[in-house]
């Protein structure tokens, strides 16, 4: 079914200047650069709406329910301060609603983006007939999309453990859990990752009791430990259990609930649980596609490999966001959306970041970017360090939550910021400033000069540069 044609129309059959396959964020980004560019665009969608798993079952939902997560626990642990709350009464229906309304909201504001642009909708499942055909399937029929040039932003999908009961719906995954279908008495989170903590954070709050499996030896396998620390001593205070260097061997379905069994080196006896939610990472779409149908390269783990244009082996074939490899961000699709859109139109872009910024939206947040300290002595640089703890800044005690920090990587030599590391409340929305220092080439003078406002979070970044400078005097660091 197709909407607001501007491209070329026969019978069943479009032709494009540009056809975007995927309307998540970096897909619609790219269609409607491409369209303020001038070319005439389709963009293909499999399901109903635009906006991706992002927007309808991911990021946007996911995060106005962990608003309401904060709120629970901010009221929660406001006793210390003489202010007492009862405890909440919580109408999933009316939850459920308001995430609702939120995500459809930003579904009706993308249809009217696109339709003021001119862009053509066409919804169906999408694959490629040639290197220049796309076949849309979809309830009303097949339509024949030709293009000039096309940009592949199929996304990603999570990944399935074999031999687990998914028949069963006790078994979710992170779009079953964004359903809130009900509040399990006793919920197994598997995979210690960004989305198994963050959803563990959401039903903890509602009153489900959380037990988290994780198969490396930290939570958030990957992130700098000194970050994740803070945030692995207070959930495992809230938490039922935590096992790590733990997995999974078996999920057998009974009526009373999911039987699961455990393997490692602290693994538990067999144990019942009403839920288990899997969160073991997602799995590029590179080979749902028909690419092979085009010549696009497609590798073994299902990622296309492109160049700094975002052009696959085909030159006139794009990729861009999840389906082109980690990290498996919305910002990184957007960039890289902007990217193929105006490569496209004759423009000298490319896809240069210096870094990438991954946050937790977990309590506490935990956000970093740039090099880690492990990196940095990988890669044989010689690096100067400074951790500012949140215990010493006002605004955070303030708070009632002195277990943040910031940590900070510079070249020794040139004292140029390498990178950032943060873990507290709000520290995603902190970590904005050290990606635009990184960009900038700031080093630590320019950053500990920078004068920030008093009292705030955002005063540990210069703090931690202060420190680094040798004149901070919020803490006593010897020399």
């Amino acid at each position: 079914m197709a909407t607001e044609s501007s491209a070329t129309t026969s019978g069943n059959s479009l032709h494009a200047e540009v056809v975007v396959l995927g309307a998540g964020p970096g897909g619609y980004t790219a269609a409607f650069r491409a369209a303020d560019l001038g070319k005439r665009v389709v963009l293909i969608e499999r399901y109903a709406a635009l906006g991706g798993v992002c927007l309808n079952v991911g990021c946007i939902p996911s995060k106005a329910l962990l608003h309401v997560a904060h709120v629970i626990h901010d009221a929660e642990e406001s006793a210390p301060f003489g202010i007492r709350f009862a405890p909440p009464e919580i109408d999933l229906d009316k939850l459920r609603d308001w995430k609702g309304r939120i995500v459809k909201t930003l579904n009706t504001g993308l249809a009217g983006l696109a339709k003021q642009r001119q862009v053509t909708v066409v919804h169906g499942l999408g694959s490629f007939a040639s290197d220049r055909e796309i076949r849309v399937e979809s309830p009303e029929g097949a339509t024949t999309i030709t293009f000039d040039h096309a940009i592949i932003a199929a996304g990603s999908t999570p990944v399935k453990i074999p031999g687990f009961p998914y028949d069963d719906p006790r078994l979710m995954d992170s779009t079953d859990a964004l359903e809130l279908k009900d509040v399990p008495t006793r919920l197994l989170i598997v995979g210690g990752g960004i989305i198994g903590l963050e959803m563990a954070c959401f039903y903890h709050a509602l009153g489900s009791k959380i037990t988290v499996v994780e198969l490396m030896d930290q939570l958030i396998p990957g992130c700098d430990p000194e970050l994740v620390k803070p945030l692995a001593q207070r959930i495992q205070k809230q938490y039922e259990n935590i096992f790590l260097k733990t997995k999974v061997s078996s999920i057998q379905s009974e009526e009373a609930g999911l039987r699961v069994a455990f393997e490692g080196e602290g693994a538990p006896a067999s144990d019942l649980f009403d839920r288990v939610l899997v969160a073991v990472g997602r799995k590029p779409n590179g080979t749902a596609i028909g690419a092979t149908s085009a010549g696009i390269q497609v590798d073994e783990r299902g990622f296309i490999p492109v160049d700094d244009k975002q052009r696959t082996n085909v030159p006139h074939i794009f990729a861009i966001g999840d389906v082109v490899g980690n990290p498996m961000l919305a910002h990184k699709a957007t960039h890289q959306g902007k990217v193929a859109a105006e490569v496209i139109a004759g423009h000298p872009s490319a896809f240069q970041a210096l870094s990438i910024p991954s946050v937790a939206y977990t309590d506490p947040e935990v956000a970093w970017m740039g090099l880690s300290e492990a990196e940095a002595k990988a890669q044989g640089i010689e690096f100067e360090k400074a951790v500012f703890p949140w215990a010493a800044s006002g605004r955070a005690l303030g708070m009632g939550r002195r277990e943040g920090l910031t940590k900070m990587i510079s070249d020794k030599a040139t004292k140029r910021l390498l990178g950032v590391g943060m873990v507290g409340p709000h520290a995603g929305d902190l970590i904005a400033e050290a990606m635009l220092a990184l960009e900038m080439g700031a080093d630590v003078e320019d950053i500990a000069l920078t004068i920030h406002p008093h009292p705030t979070l955002s005063e540990t970044f210069a703090f931690a540069a202060e420190m680094i400078e040798g004149s901070i005097t919020d803490l006593y660091v010897k020399k």
